[in-house]
C-alpha cells in the first residue's frame, strides 16, 4: 500500500475492534462449552490465546487488503 493508501488510524481502530468482536464472539460459540468449566483467568488465557494471533495475522490483514482492494476498484 502506498501512504496515501493506509487507511486512517481510526479506520484501522475500526477494522480491528469488528475483527476482535466477531473472533471473541466465535471463540465463545465454539469453545464455549469445554471452557464452561475453566476458572476465568484460564478462559481468558484460552480465548485471548486463539482470538489475538488470529486477529493480528489473518483477519486484519485480511480486511486491509479487501479495504484497498476496494479502494482501488472505486477510484477506476
Amino acid at each position: 500500500m502506498t501512504p496515501s493508501a493506509v487507511p486512517s488510524v481510526h479506520l484501522r481502530a475500526a477494522f480491528t475492534w469488528l475483527a476482535v468482536y466477531v473472533m471473541i464472539m466465535a471463540t465463545q460459540i465454539l469453545l464455549g462449552p469445554v471452557l464452561g468449566s475453566l476458572s476465568l483467568p484460564v478462559r481468558t488465557l484460552v480465548v485471548t490465546g486463539v482470538v489475538v494471533p488470529t486477529v493480528v495475522y489473518a483477519l486484519v490483514p485480511a480486511i486491509l487488503r479487501t479495504y484497498a482492494a476496494l479502494r482501488r476498484r472505486t477510484a477506476r
